[in-house]
């Protein structure tokens, strides 16, 4: 794998091994994948294999992140915060997004753009 490409899937494994927004099946295969080049490098190419697999269908799309925004949020985070992502959410789909703007499904989404697996 070249380094640029390395660089990229690496930036957004550690993005997904931490984030909050992550489920922990995301969490660990990021982490496999993390732990797997640390220990041999060349095993890049087959780690994220494994990883895209693991990301394939998982990213919530702008959809799904609306209804969120309607229902779930209000409860979880309040009124005022529910309607701040709604407007955001309605806004990103407005200019062409189809997954979610979270840290963990942009990093999912971007890295399943990158080897062709999702149109971004």
């Amino acid at each position: 794998m070249e380094k640029e490409t390395f660089d990229y899937v690496e930036e957004r494994a550690k993005v997904l091994a931490v984030s909050e927004a992550s489920t922990q099946i995301t969490k660990d295969a990021a982490q496999a994948w993390l732990d797997a080049v640390a220990a041999d490098n060349a095993a890049a190419d087959e780690a994220t294999k494994a990883l895209l697999d693991t990301l394939e269908g998982r990213p919530t799309t702008i959809d799904e992140s609306i209804e969120f925004a309607k229902g779930p949020a209000v409860q979880m985070f309040g009124k005022e915060t529910a309607d701040k992502m709604l407007a955001e959410e309605q806004q990103r789909k407005a200019d062409g997004a189809k997954f979610c703007g979270c840290e963990a499904c942009t990093a999912a989404s971007e890295l399943l753009g990158k080897f062709g697996r999702v149109e971004l």
